[in-house]
């Protein structure tokens, strides 16, 4: 079967593009590309799991888990990674901060040598607060999911 042809052209970001948007920065920082980006409208986000995460040290010894939070950080850093760079004028710094998680599930583990995929879709956007479904993906399986709100202002300079 062939897939009909979209108009819409997709885009991505770069660790150095992603380092320009968000403010976070190691040990925090989520996300090391966005490989598909439609507007403010849905992306693809990965994030590659190294044995050397500094989470691993006590999450746990031994039988190293990536912490769920985590998980939800970088998808959250995805929709406003997203929600910045729609957004973004030459003239204003922005900054996202998040609102809310809500239906948060954790399916399956993520570990050491996993790339975790975050797709996120927006579900809303009124002015400067976006609504987010949010999955994590590992080899095409879902390991999380979630809801995510988040306001866009301006940065303190």
């Amino acid at each position: 079967m062939i897939e009909p042809v979209s108009n819409t052209e997709l885009d991505a970001m770069t660790i150095m593009d992603i380092l320009s948007t968000l403010p976070h920065r190691y040990p925090m920082l989520m996300i090391d590309k966005i490989i598909e980006i439609d507007g403010d409208d849905s992306a693809i986000g990965i994030k590659n799991v190294t044995v050397n995460e500094p989470a691993f040290q006590g999450h746990f010894p031994g039988s190293p888990i990536f912490p769920g939070v985590l998980i939800i950080e970088g998808m959250a850093q995805v929709c406003g990674a997203i929600a910045i760079r729609h957004d973004s004028r030459d003239d204003k710094k922005s900054i996202v901060m998040l609102l809310g998680v809500d239906k948060a599930r954790f399916r399956h583990p993520a570990g050491p040598g996993d790339t975790l995929e975050y797709h996120v879709s927006k579900i809303q956007r009124r002015r400067n607060v976006g609504r987010y479904r949010a999955e994590a993906k590992v080899n095409g399986k879902v390991v999380a999911e979630a809801e995510i709100t988040a306001m866009i202002s301006e940065a303190n300079s």
